[in-house]
């Protein structure tokens, strides 16, 4: 916990190393404070079929999921880090948006909780 999945298209994901790529958000998350590093995790979702507006315009939306107890203040920081990094990465991609969502205490479950 926390995990940041970024959903990107072929193109962009074509665009740099996938470790750098990864990395980056990675960078921006630990530079909050919000979490212990070595609990961020980081995945990338290239896809080749999607359908924005009508168009094959290029897009990266990151989801983050994380555990509830941060203030809106520190959610909205963290994305403004996060956008504000692959904005400078990807200058040419029309779409850079990210959403926080918070796990739950009283429902999640990892293995060393069974």
């Amino acid at each position: 916990m926390p995990h940041f999945i970024i959903h990107c298209s072929n193109s962009v994901a074509q665009q740099i190393n996938p470790d750098e790529f990864m990395q980056q958000v990675y960078d921006e998350a630990e530079a909050t404070g919000l979490f212990d590093p070595k609990d961020i995790k980081v995945r990338i979702a290239a896809f080749e079929h999607y359908n924005i507006g009508n168009t094959k315009d290029d897009f990266i939306h990151v989801f983050a999921n994380i555990m509830e107890g941060r203030t809106d203040a520190q959610k909205k920081g963290l994305s403004k880090r996060i956008v504000s990094r692959l904005k400078q990465t990807f200058p040419e991609a029309p779409i850079i948006s990210i959403n926080v969502r918070d796990f739950e205490k009283a429902s999640y479950v990892n293995r060393t909780m069974v």
